[in-house]
């Protein structure tokens, strides 16, 4: 019979060939290093209760299937892809266009009922939907995508108080942008 290490090292190799990801992207999604996941994987060590309850969840399986001795062959009947990269695309398309029905609708409304030509919702929408794609992205996502979408949340939502209030000709504001842009830099880079 086998040891713990080794089975729960068997199981998150094949838990992680299936999801197609390599150990530096299990590692980036956990927030831990390659070299954890290597040990891991090896049989080294074991992790930790809670990063077992982040790789389950991750993986969309139970803690039991990850410590298991069942064969990973035997396993596949029970396996759900909860990881599914199309699916994720597709509900991150679908939590933005509601954001755009939003701001048509709110625009219709202002034209029509209040006879006000109110075309800022339309950039006051971009911000919105860095926002959308923020928590999107925080669930499922890529780590280097995270930077790329807080920094177009920095300019997007200046761009929108710029435009907002025109007539006071608020071009300093985007000074603002460049050292927050400089921390977002730096922040990427931390590992």
């Amino acid at each position: 019979m086998k040891e713990l290490k080794d089975i729960v090292a068997d199981n998150l190799i094949f838990l992680r060939k299936q999801n197609k990801l390599t150990q530096l992207e299990v590692a980036e999604k956990l927030n831990y290093s390659d070299k954890s996941v290597s040990k891991w994987e090896h049989g080294e060590t074991l992790p930790d209760i809670e990063v077992l309850k982040k790789l389950s969840d991750l993986y969309g399986v139970s803690l039991d299937y990850i410590v298991s001795e069942e064969k990973p062959e035997e396993k596949t009947k029970f396996y759900k892809k909860a990881n599914n990269k199309q699916n994720q695309i597709i509900i991150s398309l679908l939590g933005i266009s509601f954001v755009w029905l939003a701001s048509v609708l709110i625009f219709v409304y202002s034209n029509i009922i209040l006879n006000a030509n109110y075309w800022l919702v339309f950039i006051w929408a971009l911000p919105v939907c860095c926002v959308v794609l923020f928590y999107f992205n925080k669930m499922w996502g890529n780590r280097k995508w995270l930077y790329i979408i807080v920094s177009c949340f920095v300019w997007t939502l200046l761009l929108s108080v710029y435009l907002q209030f025109l007539t006071y000709n608020m071009y300093l504001i985007f000074l603002i942008a460049l050292p927050v842009q400089v921390a977002i830099v730096l922040w990427s880079k931390l590992k």
